[in-house]
């Protein structure tokens, strides 16, 4: 039976490989490109790229589809939604540890500049 977001005979496997491997993938991803500066879109880039070996995953061991636009871009969005996640989780403390004279923590994921 396929869903929307997953294929394989159960939600289970979308969850392991998608949300937990993948996942954690992703904001590693999105924090290793905070940490060194990079842009946004090249941490888009570098998320594209794992979602191939995401689904490269599904088809080798779950039995999953290799080449499915459909659960290719589900995967990309949850695994960039991730890394964005952590992207500006990072960027947030950074902002707030290197420059605290001029910003603070308004909470995990933003700062603002010191009134």
């Amino acid at each position: 039976m396929q869903g929307i977001l997953y294929e394989e005979a159960s939600s289970l496997t979308f969850v392991f490989v998608t949300l937990l491997l993948g996942g954690l993938g992703a904001w590693m991803t999105g924090r290793a490109c905070a940490k060194t500066w990079r842009p946004r879109l090249v941490m888009a880039i570098y998320v594209a790229i794992l979602s191939v070996g995401i689904r490269f995953i599904h088809f080798s061991i779950f039995g999953g589809t290799l080449l499915s636009p459909h659960y290719y871009i589900v995967d990309a969005i949850v695994l960039e939604a991730i890394a964005f996640a952590g992207f500006q989780f990072t960027r947030a403390r950074q902002m707030a540890t290197q420059y605290y004279w001029l910003y603070e923590l308004t909470g995990p994921f933003s700062w603002k500049g010191r009134g």
